[in-house]
C-alpha cells in the first residue's frame, strides 16, 4: 500500500493525516506500507510528529526524489526511534 503526501504536511493538513491514518490504520493488515514523499514541500513539527507514529507502527518505507525529502524521511526515521 502506498501513501502519496502533496504539499505542506503542517497545521490542519497534518490534523487531517492523522484522522486518514486512523482510519487506513486498520485496513492496512499485513501489508507493506510505502510513504510516497516525493511532492512534500514542508513538514511543522505537528506533521512531523504524525508522520513519526505512522513509521513506529508500520516501519514504512519512504519515497523520496530530493535532498528535503530524503533529510525529512530520514528526520521521522531518527524521531521515530528516539520515541520508542
Amino acid at each position: 500500500m502506498e501513501m502519496k503526501l502533496e504539499g505542506r504536511v503542517a497545521g490542519p493538513w497534518a490534523a487531517e493525516l492523522g484522522l486518514m491514518w486512523a482510519e487506513t490504520a486498520p485496513l492496512l493488515a499485513q501489508r507493506k506500507l510505502s510513504l510516497d514523499l516525493r511532492n512534500v514541500t514542508y513538514a511543522d513539527d505537528r506533521g512531523k510528529r504524525v508522520l513519526e507514529a505512522i513509521y513506529a507502527e508500520t516501519n514504512a518505507a519512504f519515497i523520496t526524489d530530493t535532498p528535503l525529502t530524503k533529510s525529512l524521511a530520514e528526520e521521522i526515521a531518527a524521531g521515530s526511534t528516539e520515541r520508542n
